[in-house]
């Protein structure tokens, strides 16, 4: 009788850590399969940018404008909160990637990093791609800051702990211009400091990088100017 229960309770224990085993697999693989489907699609649009279409119309960075701007016009102290990164001109049609205006496109061969970089900062456009946060405009004079999220699975800018001093980063903006910016600092700070967006860059174009550090606590910053 004993080790009829015994046997019993080894059964349902067997079970439950094939059940376990098999939801481990499952979750694996859709989140594989999400992250394949994510930068296949981030890739071949960068492959194929070619800057923004010169007839003279206007369109939305997004389809769903009202709640754009709602979120937009938070003034949220976190640089993650939702702020309006527009630096749209309203002289072109522009190119957009899941309904939202582009600016140009990041390549971080390091880290085979391919994503559009879009105009403004919401909840919705920083799950699906990088954002333009501050500064003059992509490979314009200047400090341009560009936020991304770091959900650790290789999306977004979860790799940029990565990156090292020197590594190449390549921008193309919305007049298909191509320029190659080098990293020449990397630092944690505060989630709440904001000194590095306004710096003197000696009339040069510079970016920087920010997003969260692994234990979401701190922001890493990479900050990279032409050569």
């Amino acid at each position: 009788m004993f080790e009829s229960k015994y046997s019993k309770v080894l059964t349902v224990i067997l079970v439950i850590v094939i059940i376990a085993i098999l939801g481990l697999l499952g979750f694996l693989a859709y989140d594989y399969y999400e992250n394949y489907i994510v930068t296949k699609d981030t890739s071949d649009f960068v492959d194929n940018f070619e800057g923004d279409v010169g007839d003279g119309e206007i369109t939305e960075g997004d389809t769903n404008t009202e709640e754009n701007n709602e979120e937009a016009n938070n003034d949220g102290k976190n640089p993650f909160d939702l702020k309006d990164a527009s630096t749209g001109n309203g002289t072109t049609k522009k190119q957009t990637y899941k309904g939202f205006g582009v600016l140009g496109t990041m390549e971080i061969p390091a880290t085979n990093f391919k994503y559009p970089v879009l105009e403004k900062v919401t909840k919705k456009s920083i799950e699906t791609a990088v954002a333009f946060l501050y500064g003059t405009g992509l490979n314009q004079p200047g400090n341009s800051v560009i936020i991304g999220h770091n959900y650790r699975n290789g999306l977004f800018f979860s790799n940029n702990k990565k990156l090292n001093i020197g590594d190449k980063i390549y921008i193309t903006d919305v007049e298909g211009n191509k320029m190659t910016y080098t990293i020449y600092n990397k630092f944690e700070t505060t989630p709440e400091d904001t000194s590095f967006y306004q710096r003197d860059t000696g009339g040069k174009p510079e970016i920087t990088l920010s997003t969260c550090t692994d234990d979401s606590k701190a922001r890493l910053i990479i900050c990279a100017k032409t050569e």
